[in-house]
């Protein structure tokens, strides 16, 4: 029978057998009248319910009557080969990622439905690429000036952190701010820099230091810790993950659902998508005591029951990801 126009009475559930050994009811909610379709292929005669979460599949039958039928239907669903966790979960999970969706990407923009709706931060994101043999003077004017900037009140801007790439892309350096306010607390600092001679100083050196430089604007993600200054010494990984267009929201879904796998050490730091730059960007920013200690805590991850499937569902969205560990500057908030 097509597991969308199973003709029952209207008041009679329908039970979905998952994995071949459990069944979870499924309750019509609707009756399509004589002649209807119940499916993209199906073609029905007589009185034939729609079921919630199910309608869309394809199928062809015929109507029968309730008493062919002779008491419930059982439609078999094939369960997807998943990793170590218990079945119960993976059940539960499975069905969950076939019938419900948290939010429609077509009801509204994904800074809307994603970002932290109590505060209106902005955030930049900056990766310069330093000459080899100027790293350690470009590292010197930074810690010269840039403090001057975060320290400031007029400026409504924060020096979140500040790194060296350690492993990754060498002589880098990678900066993240953050403007209280949004859009016109950066265009107000913007504005300032420019009419600041120290400042416009500065940017000259350094323009001299570097190979290139590119930035990103960026939101945070609603379900991610907010960053906060914090003691060291602690090493911190940056992982930059290129999704592919139109799964910003599915990767917000089970992420919503992931990070709280990876608090039990206060390893989470921020977790931020694009705006502005390289669409379709995240960035999760993790900080840990060292290597080992960072190889322990994702290796306990994998232990958890429901984290295997959340990578599972995740890895298909992505089509590049880049790891890079860091190294603070002494002046960087985050230690």
């Amino acid at each position: 029978l097509c597991p969308v126009c199973v003709p029952t009475q209207p008041s009679q559930g329908i039970s979905v057998t998952v994995g071949c050994d459990s069944v979870v009811p499924i309750k019509p909610v609707a009756a399509l009248p004589a002649g209807g379709k119940g499916g993209k292929g199906g073609n029905c005669r007589g009185s034939v319910p729609v079921l919630e979460g199910v309608a869309g599949l394809s199928g062809n039958c015929r109507a029968l009557s309730w008493w062919e039928l002779q008491g419930s239907v059982s439609v078999l669903v094939p369960c997807r080969g998943l990793g170590s966790s218990a079945r119960s979960a993976r059940e539960d999970s499975w069905l969950k990622s076939l019938f419900v969706r948290k939010v429609d990407p077509r009801k509204d923009a994904h800074s809307n439905l994603l970002a932290k709706r109590e505060t209106s931060s902005l955030y930049k994101l900056q990766f310069h690429n330093v000459k080899p043999e100027c790293l350690e003077a470009y590292n010197k004017l930074c810690q010269e000036v840039l403090p001057k900037i975060h320290e400031e009140k007029h400026y409504p801007c924060a020096l979140v952190g500040t790194w060296n790439t350690w492993y990754g892309e060498q002589d880098q350096a990678v900066h993240l701010w953050r403007y209280e306010g949004g859009y016109p607390a950066l265009n107000e600092v913007m504005s300032k820099l420019r009419q600041n001679k120290e400042f416009t100083e500065f940017r000259k050196e350094r323009g001299n230091m570097l190979l290139s430089r590119k930035n990103q604007l960026l939101l945070e993600f609603s379900f991610w810790n907010e960053p906060v200054p914090r003691n060291g010494p602690n090493i911190y990984e940056l992982r930059s993950y290129q999704l592919r267009p139109g799964t910003m929201i599915e990767w917000g879904n089970y992420w919503a659902r992931a990070i709280r796998f990876r608090q039990d050490s206060n390893e989470a730091v921020g977790g931020f998508f694009s705006q502005i730059g390289q669409l379709y960007m995240v960035h999760h920013l993790w900080a840990y005591k060292d290597l080992q200690t960072r190889e322990d805590i994702r290796n306990a991850a994998w232990h958890k029951p429901g984290w295997d499937e959340l990578v599972y569902y995740t890895v298909p969205l992505i089509q590049e990801m880049e790891s890079r560990i860091m190294i603070p500057l002494k002046i960087s908030p985050l230690q």
